[in-house]
């Protein structure tokens, strides 16, 4: 996807935020996929995921890291500027735990 407001790396990608079309622009030039079916790839695979979590499953991508859902209590909290204690809702919260081999990247 050429974007002339973002600066790309040497291997082609993003410097800034990676996006579904991104993706499928990926998908498309590696695969050599038309861009309505690498589209539609990139589409199906996050709606596997969205779908899996909705249905209170974790999501491990191997090498990538993984979607952890956790179930987070009633508890008190306080308000920062009045200092009154408010109830908070008892909420399922997703959270991101990356692999080894991403945080290894990352680190480099």
């Amino acid at each position: 996807m050429a974007d002339a407001g973002i600066a790309r790396s040497t291997d082609g990608l993003h410097l800034g935020t990676l996006t579904r079309a991104d993706l499928s622009d990926i998908v498309h030039n590696r695969l050599g996929v038309s861009r309505a079916e690498s589209a539609s790839i990139v589409e199906r695979v996050l709606h596997h995921m969205c779908h899996a979590l909705s249905d209170g499953q974790n999501v491990k991508v191997s090498g990538f890291g993984t979607f952890i859902l956790r179930d987070k209590g009633e508890r008190v909290g306080r308000n920062p500027k009045t200092g009154i204690e408010v109830p908070i809702a008892p909420r399922r919260v997703m959270t991101f735990r990356a692999s080894q081999i991403m945080r290894d990247r990352i680190a480099k």
